[in-house]
């Protein structure tokens, strides 16, 4: 495929990342067996792009993260679960000093893959969250995008992350909903509203498992950890954490703009009748599938 005259990604412009200079067929290679499972998706094709050059897609986190955290610049960052590399590559480029940690190896590899391209030096430790071989008070920032849920003791992590950040040092990651009604990994509505088992039954029925037998990354949905807002938070503050919902901070600073021409229009009349706060709060309890969270280290 050619991506040369591609479309520019939302929020990274084309211009502002420097031409990689290793080819991406590589890449591709190294990317492709870990997609085939989701081929079924509508938007198969355009997500397997977004996946091969996750870097030029990360202007949206970038932009999250600066506006608690101010310029990545010079910042020491620990990409914790990193995936195939996307952020810790764009954050790079960037000018933070990055470190990743990711479980598993073939990502890892994919990840080094990814940097190449740019001749960026990105050390990458293959091991898990809830052991970190870093020194205490190590990083400025810890970035964690859908990790939480696969690892088997979120508790651990999450002391880790607290042992590793420095005071005051800042933790981004994402939570899935326990009450989602659009389950983020099976794309399946409603899935979350009935018994683990049934669930279960209904995702092998619809042709949605993903072959564990094949990739040992591949969970059943009963052995992920899914949270309500109010359990998380409460899970973080046992960890020596302070939790802020990123989109509920920008709602309130007026900094939270709607996609959808519909849904600016309906946040338009509910601020003006003072309900905008409690509606987006309902929302985020019955409807989102996961919450965008920043954690502070709170201080002894």
């Amino acid at each position: 495929m050619d991506y040369s005259h591609r479309p520019s990604a939302v929020g990274v412009a084309m211009n502002s990342l420097p031409e990689p200079i290793v080819s991406i067929d590589a890449l591709a290679t190294a990317i492709d067996p870990w997609l085939a499972h989701m081929t079924w998706r509508r938007d198969y094709q355009s997500w397997r792009e977004r996946r091969l050059l996750q870097e030029q897609f990360q202007g949206e986190r970038t932009s999250q993260i600066s506006r608690f955290a101010g310029s990545l610049v010079g910042k020491d960052i620990l990409d914790l679960g990193a995936g195939m590399g996307g952020f810790a590559v764009a954050a790079a480029l960037g000018g933070a000093n990055v470190q990743v940690s990711e479980y598993n190896l073939p990502y890892c590899q994919i990840i080094q893959l990814r940097a190449d391209r740019y001749g960026l030096d990105v050390p990458v430790l293959n091991g898990a969250g809830e052991h970190l071989p870093y020194a205490n008070e190590a990083f400025d920032l810890v970035v964690c995008w859908d990790v939480i849920e696969h690892v088997q003791l979120p508790a651990a992590m999450l002391a880790e992350i607290q042992r590793v950040l420095k005071p005051g040092g800042m933790l981004f990651l994402t939570v899935i909903n326990r009450r989602a009604w659009m389950d983020p990994h099976f794309h399946i509505r409603g899935l979350n509203w009935i018994p683990r088992r049934i669930a279960e039954w209904y995702i092998a029925r619809v042709g949605r498992s993903k072959d564990n037998s094949r990739f040992t990354d591949m969970q059943r949905l009963s052995a992920m950890h899914y949270y309500d807002y109010p359990a998380f938070c409460r899970l973080a503050a046992t960890q020596g954490f302070a939790t802020t919902a990123m989109n509920e901070d920008a709602l309130r600073s007026g900094q939270f703009v709607s996609k959808k021409p519909s849904r600016r229009l309906i946040r338009s009349v509910l601020r003006r009748i003072g309900l905008e706060t409690l509606a987006y709060r309902a929302q985020r309890a019955w409807y989102v599938g996961m919450f965008e969270l920043v954690l502070r280290k709170e201080c002894a």
